[in-house]
């Protein structure tokens, strides 16, 4: 057999694709399964980007590009952030990548490395902690709770500063919880850490067009003048666009962190899919496009008001009202303890696992996030699923003893 690096074997498997694959291998036997697991909207790709890719293939843009995207999506990125925020960037600021998710891997690699400290709130995405890890650097969490709406405070982000931290990863909205920090707690958290460390300021702002009711999202780098340089912003095209397949993301950075990212990626992929960056040209510059986004947020806005509803009404289910991305984050501790068709439930995963197993609805387990005794459902998918899914957790609920 042959022998596993221990890199390999310390990087566990994403939870949410997992929990996805599992759904998909039941319902391949047959079995009706509402699955909540996958954080990717189920619209279609919008028919004037789809249409702009088509044009692409049809004048031969199907060769490589340079590794760190083109320089028309580039200077395309970076004249949105200059309308939409007023952040000054340019091409030499931006690099393209495969995804954020690449994203987020290739500035990990980029800028930290053994002894660098990372800071994460927890509820994190599950990504998070297994790709500082693959760097050899240390992730350290730090525990926003329910009580504080899954903020992290200003006073947990001084305590965990150490002259170990290199960077401090923030997402609002965020993954799994759907909070969003307001502009003043994100200043107040800024501050802070201006004031104690040296270090960086990766944001994952991956789902800013997706706020609802008065929440607004904020870019991170245009809190204070400093953090113009000491802020690494990610962002991309899978959740507003619905675009997860098209593996587009991309950062921006001071140009001496994207040129360090564009040598790592050149050795990794070569470059983003060249059909993809077309279509994002016209993502971030047709006015068609603000219709999309608007009506796929006006869609949410409403599949998260019958989330909420139907989950406030189950005994034992505390569920904070998420204010932008696509997820429902609920704690079911008050359910441990119980035992479900014979099957005893004492954590998240051991709830999930007999909810699909029994229910056959499809949640990923807190413990995933670094919040044991909550759960995730992501409300991207129909009403009728939503309604479906959520009348037979609630049975299911019912029948624990």
């Amino acid at each position: 057999m042959i022998r596993t690096s221990k890199l390999a074997e310390s990087v566990k498997p994403s939870a949410t694709l997992a929990a996805g694959a599992k759904a998909k291998q039941m319902k391949a036997t047959g079995v009706n399964v509402f699955d909540f697991s996958l954080g990717e909207p189920d619209f279609d790709t919008p028919k004037h980007i789809q249409a702009a890719a088509v044009e692409a293939m049809n004048k031969g843009h199907t060769h490589y590009t340079p590794a760190g995207g083109t320089a028309e999506l580039k200077t395309a990125i970076a004249k949105w952030y200059g309308r939409t925020y007023g952040l000054e960037a340019k091409a030499e600021n931006v690099i393209v990548s495969n995804g954020a998710k690449h994203s987020i891997h290739t500035v990990l690699a980029a800028t930290v490395g053994p002894g660098d400290d990372v800071i994460i709130p927890t509820p994190y995405w599950v990504s998070y902690s297994d790709l500082v890890t693959m760097t050899g650097a240390n992730a350290v969490l730090v525990n926003a709770s329910m009580e504080s709406g899954f903020k992290m405070t200003p006073a947990q982000l001084k305590a965990a500063v150490t002259p170990a931290t290199r960077l401090l990863m923030l997402n609002s909205p965020n993954n799994p919880t759907g909070t969003v920090y307001t502009r003043a707690e994100l200043e107040a958290l800024a501050d802070v850490f201006l004031a104690n460390t040296d270090g960086t300021i990766l944001s994952d702002e991956i789902y800013e067009q997706l706020v609802y009711g008065d929440a607004k999202a904020t870019c991170v780098a245009t809190l204070r003048p400093q953090l113009r340089d000491r802020t690494i912003t990610i962002s991309g095209a899978s959740k507003s666009y619905a675009m997860t397949g098209w593996r587009i993301g991309w950062t921006v950075a001071p140009a001496n962190v994207v040129k360090a990212m564009d040598n790592i990626q050149s050795q990794e992929t070569s470059c983003p899919s060249s059909v993809s960056q077309y279509a994002m040209i016209t993502a971030l510059e047709s006015p068609d496009s603000a219709k999309s986004v608007a009506d796929m947020r006006a869609e949410f806005a409403a599949r998260r008001e019958l989330t909420v509803k139907l989950l406030t009404a189950m005994p034992g289910v505390k569920l904070p009202v998420p204010d932008g991305a696509f997820y429902a984050f609920f704690d079911v501790s008050a359910h441990f303890g119980k035992t479900f068709a014979g099957k005893a439930v004492t954590d998240s995963m051991s709830f999930c696992t007999a909810l699909l197993e029994q229910a056959h609805v499809n949640l990923v387990p807190g413990a995933a996030f670094g919040a044991e005794g909550f759960v995730r459902m992501s409300f991207a998918c129909s009403r009728a699923n939503i309604e479906g899914g959520l009348a037979k957790l609630a049975e299911w609920l019912s029948t624990g003893k």
